[in-house]
């Protein structure tokens, strides 16, 4: 099974000033952000990437782009539509502080899978189509370089949260208890069992035991398994 690095855009001009971009246009990256999209893309460069898929959002691309330039080789580069961030509806552009006295708050807070933003879409929706998008594209990349290919999606921090959701098997109703940083990096595999969650919202740390890890069996390591290979085990003694 390939491995999908879930990315979330570094922080942008609406994250700083505490505005619910939605999908307006022309949202970039702040002077953090940018610094904080460099961190991660060094982070993945030591793995070999097969694809960078990313929103169609500029923050995405920006973050997309800065990963992509990172790596020694050329990876397929690709927009994809069901990624991008949900549709907040009559809530876009508006400031957290004053959304959070609308009646609609607690439920999304409490109750997300109820959730249909006024003028958007449901968060199950968002859900859905999100979660469908991931896991085409990963059966796509392993079907195209096989189950050791690791591959990028930059996305948003609900979206991201709704997929990692559901690879634990959460009801949405429970996925306000992941949190997804800035330009955070989370990993999962899909198996034919079912899906592995690695790793969620890692801000720092070494990465490049993806480039030499085996191919995952699908199966679960009973006992906890011996983890991840540590950068010098190929000089480990037997």
């Amino acid at each position: 099974m390939a491995t999908v690095l879930l990315v979330r855009h570094g922080r942008t001009t609406a994250n700083a000033t505490g505005l619910l971009a939605g999908r307006t246009a022309g949202v970039a990256l702040d002077s953090v952000g940018k610094q904080q999209a460099a961190t991660t893309a060094e982070r993945i460069g030591a793995v070999p990437l097969a694809a960078v898929v990313s929103s169609p959002l500029e923050r995405c691309r920006q973050t997309a782009r800065a990963i992509t330039a990172f790596q020694q080789g050329e990876p397929q580069q690709f927009v994809e539509r069901g990624i991008i961030e949900a549709d907040y509806g009559d809530w876009q552009n508006r400031k957290i502080s004053d959304l959070a006295k609308e009646p609609l708050w607690r439920v999304v807070q409490a109750n997300p899978s109820a959730v249909v933003f006024p003028g958007g879409e449901s968060m199950q929706t968002m859900q859905s189509r999100a979660v469908a998008a991931i896991r085409r594209l990963d059966a796509q990349v392993e079907a195209e370089h096989g189950p050791n290919a690791v591959w990028v999606a930059v996305s948003h921090g609900d979206i991201i949260k709704s997929v990692l959701a559901d690879a634990l098997g959460m009801h949405l109703d429970l996925f306000q208890r992941i949190t997804v940083g800035p330009a955070s990096v989370s990993v999962v595999r899909y198996g034919e069992h079912r899906p592995e969650v690695v790793a969620t919202n890692t801000e720092s740390g070494d990465l490049s035991w993806l480039a030499k890890a085996p191919a995952p069996t699908g199966d679960a390591a009973i006992g906890g398994g011996a983890g991840n290979p540590a950068p010098d085990d190929s000089a480990a003694p037997a």
